[in-house]
């Protein structure tokens, strides 16, 4: 059997393109207050009011690695008494390579916390059951329909930062 000569994998250096890698998810910060228990739990059928709110923070680690953070609030009331107030800081840790800046940021303030909204809605769902309620169940987001609205407020002169909240 002759040697061959080692000759390198055409594969190993594919021409640079850009590149996404989740490097970690995780929670940041969560807080359930269920203020009234156990009377709130008692009693009324009648539906809560629930106000919800949502926002996405970017920040650059290094020249690759970004924080993408979903802060999800949520605040239900019935007869002017807070039921539960609910919020969640989830995180996710990603490296891009090979974007250029109007790429990346799209991908930061849409794609980024598309990919991580399901894992939060999770973690909502389960504080919310955990305190005695019925899973409060989110509604998916329309990150790219945000992400335009940023985009309009800007090109009016909106104060919206780059990468800031969606």
């Amino acid at each position: 059997m002759a040697d061959t000569p080692n000759t390198p994998d055409q594969n190993a250096n594919p021409a640079a393109g850009p590149s996404v890698r989740i490097l970690g998810q995780y929670v940041k910060d969560l807080s359930f207050e269920n203020p009234g228990a156990p009377d709130t739990l008692r009693g009324s059928t009648s539906q809560p009011n629930i106000d919800l709110g949502i926002d996405v923070r970017v920040r650059a680690l290094d020249a690759e690695s970004f924080e993408v953070e979903l802060l999800l609030s949520a605040k239900a009331q019935r007869d002017n008494a807070t039921l539960f107030v609910c919020e969640l800081s989830y995180a996710g840790l990603f490296q891009i390579r090979g974007m250029d800046e109007q790429a990346r940021e799209a991908f930061l303030l849409v794609e980024a916390p598309r990919l991580t909204f399901p894992f939060a809605r999770e973690i909502v769902a389960s504080a919310t059951q955990n305190g005695g309620f019925p899973p409060l169940m989110l509604e998916p987001v329309d990150f790219a329909s945000l992400y335009r609205q940023q985009l309009a407020q800007r090109a009016q002169g909106g104060s919206n930062p780059p990468a800031g909240n969606a």
